[in-house]
């Protein structure tokens, strides 16, 4: 009897803990909106200004998404032409470090085209749930 009271007064606990957490985050992301009147009067502005932000963060991404998959081209390639500069014939050593500078660009290539695709997904998916929310608040 005594471990059953002590477990519902833990479960009690946590719930009430869990609930005003609940509330506590609640409070705070409301809060912005019932302060801020001048939101309500103009309420294009800040949207087309996040779409445009949007567009912005992910040109910025993919930039930089090209940008990594670059160095590590130059950085294979300049690994490469080291090995090539360092052996006088063409030889065993040399023909694995052109093939391994080939095999490190198409997965960095690969890499780009598959990092660039999951920033399209995210963007889309946020995007699309700031549709939702516009049109929830039929604006």
């Amino acid at each position: 009897m005594k471990s059953v009271t002590k477990l519902l007064a833990t479960l009690g606990h946590w719930s009430v803990t869990a609930l005003l957490f609940v509330s506590a985050i609640a409070f705070t992301w409301q809060a912005p909106f019932l302060t801020n009147d001048i939101a309500v009067a103009a309420r294009v502005t800040p949207v087309v200004a996040a779409m445009d932000a949007g567009d912005r963060v992910k040109r910025d991404n993919k930039n930089l998404v090209d940008n990594a998959a670059d160095k590590v081209k130059e950085a294979a390639n300049k690994n490469a032409n080291r090995v090539d500069r360092s052996t006088d014939t063409n030889g065993a050593v040399e023909r694995k470090a052109q093939r391994d500078a080939a095999r490190i660009e198409k997965r960095a290539d690969e890499d780009a085209a598959r990092t660039k695709r999951a920033i399209d997904d995210n963007v889309g998916a946020v995007e699309r749930t700031v549709d939702k929310i516009k049109d929830a608040f039929g604006m």
